[in-house]
Parts: structure tokens; C-alpha cells; sequence
């Protein structure tokens, strides 16, 4: 299971080098290059940066806190927390690939010195007790089967009365989900949770949630205007279809029929520990 997830988001390995061929094809400078010019590859989820920058609002964390991303891929939800917030985030994931890459994009931002990128295991954190002052996970809880087991870790984690932000794709009722999808090329590695269950796991890691949102309707419509942008100027120099390869078209296009038949729902969780 593992390495059938590593192999899925990896996709060449040396994600660093495509990021930045396509930056150079499209006459792009590296050096000092704008979050928001990397987030159509490393902001990866839907509804994209206008998500995380919610997420930093209630995770209610400032330039003394510490952060964790639980999940962190190519970095950029960490990247626009650290810059927007001014908090250190620190990130895991489980693909080598991914912390790797997010520690040069980083790098290329000015952003080393407020991130750090780790490999781990969301169900067993290689973190004291109680070490951070707030963490997020942002659509990572449809490749972890033992969600349990990842909710309890974060718990661990957290500082007494710290936030947890969960914001993750969820299972609709319009029946089961069209594969292939961003996350799953098929059930194999997607495990979807309903919302009821999910306040479920998340309660019985012991957190107390205290707002939940469903964006579903904004997600359709975040969709529908990047498919009219994309008509009017083109793709941007670089998205995530360079790591996912051909069947990129055809994920993003049932990622729109799911929401649109509701066989998936945007949810968010704001937690306390």
C-alpha cells in the first residue's frame, strides 16, 4: 500500500527538475519566485490557495508558533501559512519525492528558513508529546485507511487546547466515486470517510470540533472557473499533470462529475486538542 501511494504522487522521482524545466520553458526566474506562481502545482487540493488561506485563519497561529502539516506534499499550504501567519510550519509526508522538492520550492520562495519537510507516517509521528501549537491536514484522509490512527497521532502532538484544521474530500451520497481520480487511480488506495464518520474518528482522538464547513458548492464552482480561465489563457507553466501524466485529464474531469453528482463532498473540521 505504501509504495502503491509513492509510486501514484511521485511520478519520474525527481520532481524538483520537471518543476523547473517547465518554470524555464515558460522564462520564469527560480530564485525569489512568488508563492502564488507555484500554487497551481503546489497548492494540490481543491479549491486551492483561497482554501489555505482559510485554514491559516482558524488555525490561530502567529510568528510564535509551531505548526504541523500533516500530509505536506509539495509544501505549498505550509509555504502560504509560514508567509501569511509567519508561524514555522514543519511538514510530513510519505513520499521522499515530495519532501525533497518542497524543501528547494522553499528554497526558491525564501521560505527555508519558516518550513522544514520531513518523511513520516501520519500514524505514527516521530514528534514528543504535546511539541506543536497547532496542525492541518489538507485532503490527505482519502489515502489513510487507519484514520483513527493518524487523528490520535495529531492529537498527540498537540499542545493542550491547540487547533487541528481537517480539510479533506469526503464520500457523498451519489454512490460510489468515478476513478481515476487525483488522489487513486482506483479503491485500491482511496478510503473514504462520510462526514458523520469522520466527527466520529476525529472525537474519538479526543478533539472537540468546534466549526464544520462544507465548501462542495464553492468546490463546483472553483472548478467551473478555472475550466473557463484555462479556455480563455491557456494552462499555467506548471500543474500537477506533469507528475500524473496522461490521466490527469481524465481525473480532473471526474473530479468534477463526483461533486457535480455528489458522490463527493468538501469538508472542513475545525478542532481543539
Amino acid at each position: 500500500m505504501t509504495d502503491s501511494l509513492v509510486d501514484h504522487y511521485a511520478g519520474s522521482g525527481d520532481l524538483t527538475s520537471a518543476i523547473a524545466a517547465a518554470l524555464d520553458a515558460a522564462g520564469i526566474e527560480r530564485e525569489g519566485i512568488a508563492t502564488t506562481v507555484l500554487a497551481p502545482v503546489d497548492e494540490f487540493h481543491i479549491r486551492g490557495r483561497t482554501a489555505t488561506l482559510e485554514m491559516a485563519r482558524a488555525l490561530r497561529v502567529d510568528a510564535s508558533s509551531r505548526v504541523l502539516d500533516i500530509g505536506s506534499g509539495l509544501g505549498g499550504p505550509a509555504r502560504t501559512i509560514a508567509e501569511a501567519t509567519g508561524a514555522h510550519v514543519t511538514g510530513v509526508d510519505l513520499t521522499p519525492a515530495f519532501s525533497a522538492a518542497a524543501a528547494d520550492l522553499s528554497a526558491w520562495t525564501g521560505l527555508g528558513g519558516k518550513t522544514a519537510f520531513l518523511v513520516g507516517d501520519a500514524t505514527a509521528l516521530d514528534f514528543p508529546d504535546a511539541h506543536f501549537d497547532a496542525a492541518l491536514t489538507v485532503h490527505v484522509g482519502m489515502n489513510v485507511a487507519d484514520k483513527p490512527a493518524m487523528y490520535r497521532e495529531a492529537r498527540r502532538v498537540l499542545a493542550p487546547g491547540a487547533r487541528f484544521v481537517v480539510y479533506d474530500v469526503l464520500q457523498g451520497p451519489g454512490g460510489e466515486v468515478r476513478y481515476p481520480v487525483p488522489w487513486a487511480r482506483d479503491s485500491a488506495t482511496s478510503f473514504l470517510a462520510s462526514p458523520d464518520e469522520m466527527a466520529a474518528f476525529l472525537g474519538g482522538a479526543g478533539f472537540t470540533i468546534v466549526d464544520q464547513a462544507d465548501s462542495s458548492a464553492e468546490s463546483l464552482a472553483w472548478f467551473e472557473a478555472m475550466a473557463a480561465r484555462l479556455a480563455e489563457s491557456g494552462r499555467p507553466p506548471v500543474t500537477f499533470g506533469t507528475f500524473l501524466g496522461s490521466a490527469f485529464g481524465d481525473m480532473t474531469r471526474n473530479q468534477v462529475a463526483n461533486l457535480r453528482e455528489e458522490r463527493i463532498r468538501t469538508v472542513t473540521f475545525v478542532c481543539e486538542a
